[in-house]
C-alpha cells in the first residue's frame, strides 16, 4: 500500500511509501483522504503523526500527471479533509518537503521537522504556482513578505530558516522524539488550523517593490509574478475566493506552452545522469582527479571537483605556471568564501585536498586526469603523451577539447579503452553542462564513470558524438554565420542583441562573442579553413584582424570602459568594417523586425538540432536542449530549440526557414526536420 495506518498508544502514524520520492500521485491522494476519513472517528485515536517513508516526506506532486486531466480526489480536497479531521494531524518531515508535500503539511495543525528537513514551494521552476493552498495558507502562517520569498523565488529552505519563520513548530532528532513532542503538543491547547488565521498585512508599498523585483529575477517566467498577485488576493480577501482563484490560476498555467517547455527540461534534466546507454555498467571509483592546465578552466575544474569532496592534483608547464595555478584556485575558493557559499574552514578543507607541481609524476595516483590546455593539437598531443608514461595503465584520460576530434589527441598512445572527452563550460566551477565525449575505443565503464563523475560534480551531463564542435559548439558556429548574414543584409549587431535578450537569451551574440573574445572565433575559423571549410564570418574577421579582440582589449563589437560597454552608437571600426563587408556581398538590404531577427537566428538552430540528432551526435532531441539551456544561455522557459520548435510546430519551422533560405538568409531547412514534422 502506498499509504499504510497503524495506531499505538493513542497516536496513529501514516507512511506514505511511494518511491523514489513519496510524489503525490491519485493513488497517494485516496490514500490520504481515506486515512483522514477513517481516523476521524476512531475513539483509540488522539492525534495523527503523517510521514514519508525513505528520504523524503513529500517530494511534490506527480509531474507526469500534469499532461492529464485532473484526477479525483482532487489535492485541494484532500488537504481540507486532512485540516478538518477531528483528528489532529503532525507533519514529521525528514527530508524533502516540497511544493505539494509542503502544502500538505500546511493542513496539518504541526510541523516537525529534523536538521534534514527541506522546505520549499518550487512551482514556479515548472512554470506554474501553488494549486493546493501554497499562496493561500503560506501568508496566515509565515506573513505575507516570507510566503512572497518562498512561492516566488522556488528554492527550499533549511530547517531552521524554517523553524525561525515559523513554518516548522519544531525540530528534533528522530520519529520518536517528534512522537514524543506530539504527545505533549496534543494534550494542549491546539493551534487553530492555519486556514482559520489571520493575515497581517504589509506596508502599502511592498507589493510594488516586490513586483518589480520579481520581473527583473524571473528571466521571462510569468509564474513568479501570478504567485505574488494570488498571494495578495489571498492577503485582502477570504480564503476561499483566494482557494478558488489559486486553483484556477495553476490550471491556466500548467497548459501553457512556458510550462510545457519548463516541464521538458525538468524531465530531461532528471534523466540525464543515468541515459539508457550507461544503465547496468558499474563505474570505475574517483577519489583523486589530475588536472593539467592552470588556467580558467584548469582552475574551475578544479574548484568544482573540491568541492565534491575529491582530491585535485594539478600540474603546470614550470613552477612559475603552477603557482600561478594555485592563486587562481585559492582564488575562487576566496570569492565563494566572501559570499558565504563556503566558510572558512570549508575554505581550508578544500585547500588542504590540492596541490599543484610541474612535475607529471604527482599525477601517479589519480584516477582521472582532464587535460585543460590550450586549444592546440600540437600541446594537447604531447600532453598525453606525458600522462600515459606517468599515470596507472588504468587511469582515465580526459581532454577538455571544444572542437578538435578526440581521435587526434589519443591516436597512438596505449590504452585507448581509457580515452574520453569531457568538455566542461567556463566558468567549470559554475556552469553545469558537461558535454561527455566517447571515443570508438572507450570502455563502457569509462563511459559510465564520466557520467558518475558529472553527477559529483553536479553538472547536467550530455553524451555528444565526434563532430566539429560536437553539439553546442556546431550550433554556435551556425549561430555566429547567421548573426553576420544578418549583419550583411542590413541588420545591426545592437539590434540583434536587443532581439535575442528580448526573447530571452541570457546575453546577445555579440556582447557573448566579446565576453569570450574575437581571437578565439578567429583561431577556429582558421582551423576551419585548414581542413577546407568556409566559415561566414566577415565582419568578425576584420574586428579581430584590427585587435578588437572584445573586453580584454576594451573594443570590440562594441567599446568598453572599465569592462563595461559604453553607451552610445556604435563604434566607427565596427561600423566601417559592416559598411565594407555589405558592399561586397549581394544581399538585399532590408530593415529587420525584432520578431524576423530572431526568427533568422533560432529556427535555423531547430533545423541543426534536427541534423545533430540524425547524425547521431546527440542521441535524443532533449541532448540538444539540455546543452543550449545550460552552456549557450537559451531561455529556459522556452524549452530549448527543439522544445521551441514543437511548441511553434514543426511545419511552420518549415515554411519560415524556406522563406528565409529563398533569399538567401538561411540554410535550406534539414531533411531530418522535414522528417520531424
Amino acid at each position: 500500500m502506498v499509504v499504510s495506518v497503524a495506531v499505538r498508544e493513542g497516536i496513529a502514524r501514516v507512511t506514505i511509501d511511494n518511491p523514489p520520492v513519496n510524489a503525490l500521485s491519485r493513488a497517494v491522494r485516496a490514500g490520504l483522504a481515506e486515512a483522514a476519513a477513517s481516523l476521524s472517528t476512531r475513539a483509540d485515536v488522539q492525534a495523527v503523526l503523517l510521514t514519508g517513508a525513505g528520504r523524503a516526506f513529500i517530494a511534490g506532486a506527480d509531474v507526469t500527471e500534469f499532461d492529464a486531466p485532473p484526477q479525483p480526489p482532487h489535492l485541494p480536497d484532500v488537504i481540507r479533509a486532512i485540516e478538518t479531521c477531528a483528528k489532529p494531524f503532525a507533519a514529521f518531515i525528514d527530508g524533502a518537503c516540497l511544493g505539494g508535500g509542503l502544502e500538505v503539511a500546511l493542513g496539518c495543525r504541526w510541523r516537525i521537522g529534523t536538521a534534514k528537513a527541506s522546505l520549499g514551494l518550487p512551482e514556479v521552476t515548472l512554470g506554474v504556482i501553488p494549486g493546493a493552498g501554497g499562496t493561500v495558507r503560506t501568508p496566515r502562517l509565515i506573513g505575507v513578505e516570507a510566503a512572497v520569498d518562498l512561492a516566488t523565488g522556488g528554492s527550499p529552505l533549511t530547517a531552521d530558516k524554517a523553524l525561525s519563520l515559523g513554518l516548522l513548530d519544531a525540530v528534533v532528532a528522530d520519529e520518536a522524539e517528534a512522537e514524543a513532542w506530539l504527545r505533549t503538543a496534543v494534550a494542549g491547547d491546539w493551534p487553530a488550523a492555519v486556514a482559520d488565521r489571520a493575515v497581517s498585512l504589509p506596508d502599502a508599498g511592498f507589493w510594488a517593490e516586490a513586483a518589480s523585483r520579481i520581473a527583473r529575477t524571473a528571466k521571462g517566467n510569468t509564474a513568479p509574478a501570478e504567485a505574488l498577485a494570488r498571494i495578495r488576493a489571498a492577503a485582502e480577501g477570504d480564503f476561499d475566493s483566494a482557494m478558488a482563484a489559486e486553483r484556477d490560476a495553476f490550471m491556466r498555467l500548467r497548459d501553457t506552452d512556458q510550462a510545457r517547455a519548463l516541464r521538458h527540461v525538468f524531465f530531461a534534466e532528471r534523466a540525464a545522469p543515468r541515459p539508457p546507454e550507461v544503465r547496468g555498467v558499474t563505474a570505475r571509483p574517483v577519489h583523486t582527479i589530475g588536472i593539467v592546465g592552470g588556467g580558467t578552466m584548469g582552475a574551475g575544474i578544479a574548484v568544482a571537483a573540491l568541492n565534491a569532496g575529491l582530491t585535485v592534483r594539478m600540474v603546470e608547464r614550470d613552477a612559475a605556471s603552477a603557482e600561478r595555478g594555485a592563486a587562481n584556485v585559492a582564488a575562487i575558493l576566496d570569492a565563494d568564501r566572501t559570499r558565504g557559499r563556503i566558510t572558512d574552514a570549508q575554505q581550508a578543507e578544500q585547500l588542504a585536498r590540492f596541490a599543484a607541481a610541474r612535475d607529471y609524476a604527482s599525477l601517479a595516483d589519480c584516477d582521472l586526469v582532464i587535460e585543460a590546455v590550450f586549444e592546440d593539437l600540437a600541446v594537447k598531443q604531447a600532453v598525453f603523451k606525458e600522462l600515459s608514461a606517468a599515470c596507472r595503465p588504468d587511469a582515465i584520460l580526459a581532454t577538455n577539447t571544444s572542437y578538435i576530434d578526440p581521435r587526434t589527441i589519443f591516436a597512438g598512445l596505449p590504452h585507448p579503452e581509457r580515452a574520453i572527452g569531457l568538455h566542461f563550460f567556463s566558468p567549470a566551477n559554475v556552469m553545469k553542462l558537461l558535454e561527455i565525449v566517447p571515443l570508438p575505443d572507450t570502455a563502457p565503464k569509462v563511459l559510465a564513470t564520466a557520467f558518475a563523475v558529472a553527477a559529483r560534480l553536479k553538472k547536467i551531463p550530455v553524451r555528444a558524438g565526434i563532430c566539429d564542435g560536437f553539439i553546442g559548439n556546431r550550433i554556435l558556429k551556425l549561430y555566429r554565420e547567421q548573426g553576420e548574414r544578418l549583419i550583411a543584409a542590413g541588420a545591426s549587431p545592437d539590434a540583434i542583441d536587443a532581439a535575442l535578450t528580448d526573447f530571452g537569451m541570457a546575453m546577445g551574440l555579440y556582447a557573448v562573442q566579446d565576453l569570450a573574445g574575437l581571437d578565439i572565433g578567429a583561431a577556429q575559423r582558421q582551423a576551419a579553413r585548414a581542413r577546407g571549410e568556409a566559415p561566414f564570418a566577415p565582419v568578425a574577421d576584420r574586428l579581430a584582424a584590427m585587435g578588437r579582440l572584445g573586453r580584454k582589449t576594451g573594443a570590440g563589437w562594441y567599446d568598453y570602459d572599465g569592462g563595461k560597454p559604453r553607451p552610445g552608437p556604435l563604434p566607427a571600426p565596427v561600423t566601417e568594417a559592416i559598411a565594407a563587408v555589405r558592399a561586397e556581398t549581394d544581399l538585399p538590404q532590408r530593415a529587420w523586425t525584432a520578431a524576423e531577427i530572431t526568427d533568422a537566428l533560432i529556427l535555423p538552430m531547430v533545423s541543426e538540432a534536427a541534423q545533430i540528432v540524425a547524425d547521431g551526435i546527440a542521441l535524443r532531441p532533449e541532448d540538444v536542449d539540455l546543452v543550449m539551456v545550460h552552456g549557450y544561455g537559451f531561455p529556459r522557459v522556452k524549452g530549448g530549440p527543439v522544445q521551441y520548435g514543437r511548441a511553434l510546430g514543426i511545419a511552420e519551422v518549415v515554411r519560415r526557414l524556406e522563406a528565409l533560405h529563398a533569399q538567401g538568409l538561411a540554410p535550406a531547412p534539414a531533411a531530418a526536420l522535414r522528417e520531424w514534422s
